[in-house]
């Protein structure tokens, strides 16, 4: 019997052993060569020279750093109130709605735009004297803010624009959680007088409570790692007023080739990722347990 079970097991490890590997490869090797660029200074030719902690240090004592850092927490609280907060609100409007798909559709269908389309996109409607100021000039609006020139407006309307492609999928992932409330608790709440804001404080919203969580959990990490759209709209600029941490990590590895600060600047950005996503999933847990 033992001797089966350790056959049954090495059979076992055999199958996984690929998958193992796999993930070694392409995830954690690359992992542990940006930890060790991160201590040396390195611009893509020859060997890496050893530095300790110097990139680390310049990295915190950049000023254009520090706007980076500002730029990217402006992206998680504006993604977690927009596309979140405009998500819920569309999911509830068309909820119980005959027809309500087809009210959803059309803020679904931008979430098949790229990144970067969008970004692209945006940049012909916001830049100066594109479509927007035109249109406003139509009314009489002559002088419009420079909504891509000035910070932090230009993150401003960055996230805005991250809203628009993202706003329908948080829709329908909230629209999923509605449809899957049962029927009886929302008809004995109605039965005692409960509605509108009050339905949703003491029915609705405990009940999408995990899957809120979900949303908004990948709405942090994914903010975090902001980039296309960045790109796409601003490139950073003017100069590197709306950079985010990962656009700076970008810009010091493949335009500067200095591969030990990028490092440290993706290590930095992986750390205080894995950070938030553990802080909030716990936060999440411990108040499911209270519950």
């Amino acid at each position: 019997m033992a001797e089966r079970t350790t056959s049954y097991q090495w059979s076992a490890r055999g199958f996984i052993a690929p998958g193992v590997i796999m993930v070694a490869v392409v995830l954690y090797l690359p992992l542990l060569w940006t930890v060790f660029l991160s201590f040396t200074q390195y611009n893509g030719l020859g060997s890496p020279e050893w530095i300790g902690f110097d990139n680390y240090v310049d990295m915190v004592t950049d000023a254009s750093f520090v706007g980076s850092l500002s730029n990217t927490l402006l992206w998680v609280v504006g993604t977690l109130i927009v596309p979140v907060g405009l998500g819920l609100a569309v999911a509830l409007l068309t909820w119980n709605l005959a027809g309500g798909i087809w009210l959803r559709l059309p803020f679904l269908i931008p979430y098949a735009v790229s990144g970067i389309g969008v970004g692209v996109i945006w940049s012909f409607i916001l830049s100066s004297g594109g479509a927007l100021d035109q249109a406003l000039a139509v009314i009489g609006i002559t002088d419009p803010p420079r909504w891509l020139l000035d910070a932090p407006l230009n993150t401003i309307v960055m996230i805005l624009a991250s809203a628009w492609q993202g706003v329908g999928v948080n829709a329908l992932l909230f629209t999923i959680g509605l449809q899957s409330i049962p029927k009886e608790p929302l008809e004995a709440a109605r039965i005692d007088g409960a509605g509108g804001l009050r339905l949703f404080g003491s029915i609705l919203w405990p009940m999408l409570r995990p899957l809120s969580a979900v949303v908004i959990g990948l709405s942090i990490v994914a903010s975090l790692k902001t980039f296309d759209i960045v790109l796409g709209m601003t490139r950073g600029g003017p100069g590197r007023s709306s950079e985010t941490l990962a656009l700076t990590m970008y810009r010091e590895t493949f335009n500067n080739s200095d591969y030990g600060l990028g490092s440290a600047i993706a290590v930095f950005l992986t750390v205080i990722t894995l950070i938030a996503s553990v802080l909030y999933l716990r936060q999440q847990l411990s108040r499911k347990h209270e519950m």
